[in-house]
């Protein structure tokens, strides 16, 4: 294990705990079995009994990956709210970016993301999302933010961590261009592909920012101890209305069985509850909805 490791894993060790702290006491409803939906499932998962939710590390308070096939979070209590109405066990897996994700649904290794993962134009080509949060794009910068990154049109000559593959890299990536062709200062993007090792990027010294979704972002922070802040917060940052959830196979039957699951969740305070534990009320949607995004991230 190298110390750049080491030292994540002891900063996702130490945020986990955090965490754990920092969520509210708040009772989840347990769920019954929905016979009629649980029967609309895809017949490879009625006769296995099981499905595999896949993840890309933690990415709290949603998902905070605490073992190979365990993890702890909003997500995971959506999941087990699902599992528990579906009359089906959920699994979670751990794989290395969302490259990875989209390529193992689409092969059929696993059956779904629970996410959120941000729901695009160019994703919905080839998978479904059904969405269940809003969220806002913003920057983690070490205390006082020393480079005055306060929104995109800072960032020219700056060092920005970023999420491989996601919707804030292309942002990033398409603002560098933006830099060079004004003739400005190079815009560096460092792409990682985890929450904690971003982070560490920026409170090493090797980042000057990282660019990621803000409900994580603020609780990163929280946990710094001081030596972090979130800066950016109410500007659009290169996205309008960004919706998040969960992927799904196109045009699976999986698909709308999902949705009309957590319609259900969010009707009878289940959704509300966990956004509550979370932290997250300011994330909530009035209802869930498959493919609501119709804007385009990186031009």
């Amino acid at each position: 294990m190298t110390i750049r490791t080491l030292l994540a894993c002891t900063l996702l060790s130490a945020f986990t705990t955090v965490v754990q702290a920092q969520a509210v006491d708040v009772k989840i409803p347990v769920q019954t079995v929905d016979a009629k939906l649980r029967a609309r499932l895809p017949p490879e998962i009625l006769s296995a009994g099981v499905m595999t939710a896949v993840n890309n590390g933690s990415f709290p308070p949603y998902e905070i990956v605490t073992g190979t096939h365990s993890a702890i979070g909003a997500s995971v209590d959506l999941t087990k709210a699902l599992g528990e109405m579906l009359g089906i066990r959920i699994e979670h897996a751990t794989v290395n970016g969302l490259a990875a994700i989209l390529m193992g649904i689409k092969g059929g290794r696993y059956q779904f993301a629970i996410g959120p993962h941000g729901d695009f134009p160019d994703r919905q080509a080839h998978n479904d999302f059904v969405d269940f949060v809003q969220e806002y794009v913003v920057f983690a910068v070490t205390k006082g933010n020393p480079k005055a990154i306060n929104g995109l049109d800072d960032t020219c000559g700056k060092r920005i961590a970023v999420m491989a593959a996601g919707s804030a890299e292309k942002v990033i990536k398409r603002q560098a261009e933006i830099c060079k062709e004004a003739g400005k200062p190079a815009l560096e993007v460092q792409s990682y592909q985890d929450q904690p090792t971003s982070t560490l990027a920026v409170r090493s010294g090797r980042a000057d920012a990282f660019f990621s979704s803000q409900a994580p972002l603020t609780y990163f922070v929280a946990q710094s101890g001081g030596a972090l802040e979130l800066a950016g917060t109410g500007r659009k940052n290169g996205f309008g209305d960004l919706y998040q959830g969960s992927i799904t196979p196109k045009g699976s039957a999986l698909t709308g069985v999902l949705l009309e699951a957590y319609e259900k969740l969010f009707d009878n305070g289940t959704y509300a509850a966990i956004m509550k534990k979370w932290g997250l009320q300011g994330n909530m949607l009035k209802a869930p909805g498959i493919n609501l995004s119709n804007m385009v991230v990186g031009k």
